[in-house]
């Protein structure tokens, strides 16, 4: 069998409840299709989909990448891609350089396993808080801004993407909580 797998930072409640009060400010919902509270994650590599044997080459590659938990905030308002967007998300303040090292280490560790091609793009923090409707054209601009919030993740998750119509669920197959 095959999964759709991604690897993900977990947040806490405060920042989810700030990325819902962003969302629901910044997202006009005949234009963008909400994610769910529970779903707001920061994707730290979208593996694609992958056999079901891969979960076993996966779940050392996240115990031995954990390490400390990154100390984050809550930045500026995205669109993403900029040019013709199809998220909007909240950019991720990352101070001291841990959560760019922790994706660092999870992308190394998961091409090491072969399980992975790293992207060319560099790795951009942010949190998805809702996606383009069909037929809809993006905004330019956001009017709203996420509350600067400060946290620290939780734990890395590998998850599994079931794709639906009115959006995808998330399954956890491998949760590493983080120092």
């Amino acid at each position: 069998m095959k999964l759709r797998l991604f690897v993900a930072l977990d947040l806490p409640a405060p920042a989810r409840a700030a990325l819902a009060a962003f969302r629901a400010a910044a997202a006009d919902p005949e234009v963008w299709r909400p994610v769910p509270d529970e779903a707001l994650h920061v994707t730290l590599a979208f593996l694609g989909t992958r056999p079901e044997g891969d979960v076993a080459a996966i779940e050392p590659v996240l115990r031995q990448s954990a390490g400390p938990a990154p100390r984050l905030a809550l930045a500026e308002a995205l669109l993403l891609p900029p040019r013709r967007a199809r998220t909007l998300g909240a950019a991720l303040a990352d101070p001291d350089g841990t959560l760019a090292a922790l994706q660092g280490r999870v992308a190394a560790g998961l091409a090491a396993a072969g399980v992975f091609e790293p992207e060319r793009r560099p790795f951009r923090p942010h949190a998805t808080v809702a996606r383009l409707r069909p037929r809809r054209r993006p905004p330019r601009t956001v009017a709203a801004a996420p509350e600067p919030v400060e946290f620290a993740g939780t734990a890395v998750t590998l998850f599994r993407s079931l794709l639906h119509p009115h959006g995808a669920r998330y399954e956890p197959l491998v949760r590493v909580p983080l120092g």
